[in-house]
């Protein structure tokens, strides 16, 4: 668990030769500037990618923090919704009805404003201020018991999927419990329960008028979330 690779907003190579998500908000071909002429927020609403997202940050009554000076992470839509079925399917079984409609609504406000505040780190986390050492760094959620955010660049060999390049360095965001697996005596005795929790982005450094985003990958599910989904 536990040469630097320039592109669309700073894209990950990587992401762009693997991946085969559509992911329209990705400019792909030829050089590309990182900048975007519209507040984080305002991007965001832009790219029907992001539209669960939205809805949440609208209803959490986030806006003005999303446009602040921060490094936001951006979950897209795939991490969003499997965050509202794994939560459908608890409701589901506590009441011992599968017929019930649970949605982004349904969803408790507090819990809404607190976790997507995880995802705010003030100030520029751009690519060229983190290193393959990491460092846990606060968010704008503030101190919490057992559990810490740690971010550094992964690197990954690349000669599997492109003979022109020696790495590309993803930008990996790992949620810490206790401390790092990797600093353990024995990683594989930890149990499951206590071990980090670690996702790369698929793209970085989305430059905006008032922040940067990173967009994690989609198979993350929002606010870490381990609940058991339905069959």
């Amino acid at each position: 668990m536990k040469n630097i690779i320039p592109g669309i907003f700073v894209l990950l190579i990587a992401a762009s030769l693997v991946s085969c998500k559509k992911d329209g908000y990705k400019n792909d071909g030829g050089t590309h500037d990182p900048r975007v002429n519209m507040t984080t927020y305002d991007f965001l609403k832009s790219k029907p990618q992001f539209s669960s997202l939205i809805r949440l940050i609208d209803r959490a009554g986030l806006k003005d923090a999303i446009n602040g000076n921060i490094t936001f992470f951006a979950s897209t839509n795939f991490s969003v919704d499997e965050f509202v079925r794994a939560r459908y399917y608890k409701k589901a079984k506590e009441l011992n009805d599968e017929n019930i409609i649970y949605t982004l609504d349904s969803l408790p406000l507090q819990e809404i404003k607190d976790s997507l505040k995880m995802y705010m780190y003030t100030g520029d986390l751009g690519r060229d201020k983190l290193t393959l050492e990491g460092k846990y760094i606060q968010n704008l959620l503030g101190t919490i018991p057992n559990t810490a955010f740690y971010i550094k660049l992964r690197r990954v060999k690349a000669d599997d999927f492109n003979p022109y390049l020696n790495y590309v360095d993803y930008i990996n965001f790992t949620k810490v419990i206790a401390t790092r697996d990797e600093t353990e005596p024995d990683p594989k005795k930890i149990p499951a329960k206590d071990k980090d929790m670690s996702v790369d982005c698929q793209t970085t450094g989305i430059i905006t008028t008032t922040g940067i985003i990173h967009v994690l990958d989609d198979y993350h599910r929002l606010f870490f979330n381990t609940e058991e989904l339905p069959k």
